[in-house]
């Protein structure tokens, strides 16, 4: 998962308004997943429009959520001391729902109109099918696909960058695979201890389910997600 920065030309420009699509997006998708530790690209400021409150918010290396503003530089970029919050790992809601984060591409979209909106994904293959999830968006990146939801799971591998290692002295290419992650669940018992929750959640409510397939709409996001991760779009 690539954390982007500020003033890239890989992405379009800001836009006043949501277009009609991206406000009412919905449609099939696909999952991966991923936990690098960095700061995540909505929690730079100026990266999404109509926020009620926001951006994301980040943390210093012992976890403690930041007050900058946005303004501190990601820990995966030299003399960077912000990170991705462990409080930003997904939980189940009951048996049939689970809330989280997510890095995201939509398909006619742009990171100005999905930075901090919410979708609800229902699960259509593997050992989750019709099981539901929602989640804020928080991130996205240039390794994505169109209606591509990378879910931000502790031990779910780091992709490209990595701050889990500089951040809790992770291995040198985090937990387990690089791109994957831990493959058992004993795994995560010599995870850091707030990152323990979230990735028994992976092997616990989410039954180790690899990349599945989804449907997805969007949704207005529950305040658990907003209260947690600090940002809310209008309305």
């Amino acid at each position: 998962m690539q954390p982007t920065q500020p003033l890239l030309p890989f992405f379009f420009s800001l836009v006043p308004f949501l277009s009609p699509s991206a406000a009412q997006s919905s449609g099939a998708g696909s999952t991966t997943r991923y936990w690098d530790c960095c700061k995540p690209s909505c929690a730079w400021p100026g990266k999404a429009t109509q926020l009620a409150a926001g951006p994301v918010t980040t943390c210093d290396r012992n976890d403690n959520p930041l007050s900058d503003g946005g303004s501190t530089s990601s820990g995966c970029d030299a003399g960077g001391s912000a990170y991705m919050c462990s409080g930003q790992s997904p939980w189940a809601v009951n048996d049939d729902l689970a809330y989280g984060w997510a890095a995201v591409r939509i398909v006619g979209g742009t990171e100005a109109e999905w930075c901090c909106a919410c979708y609800e994904l229902t699960f259509t293959s593997g050992l989750v099918t019709g099981k539901k999830m929602i989640v804020q968006t928080t991130n996205t990146g240039g390794d994505l696909g169109q209606n591509h939801f990378d879910i931000a799971v502790p031990g779910g591998g780091v992709g490209i960058f990595n701050a889990c290692t500089d951040q809790y002295g992770a291995p040198a290419n985090g937990w387990g695979q690089r791109y994957g992650g831990v493959s058992s669940r004993s795994e995560c018992d010599g995870f850091p201890e707030k990152l323990k929750a979230g990735c028994y959640w992976r092997f616990d409510w989410f039954k180790g389910a690899d990349n599945p397939a989804i449907s997805f709409k969007q949704v207005t996001c529950p305040a658990e997600l907003t209260n947690k991760s600090g940002c809310r779009r209008q309305g």
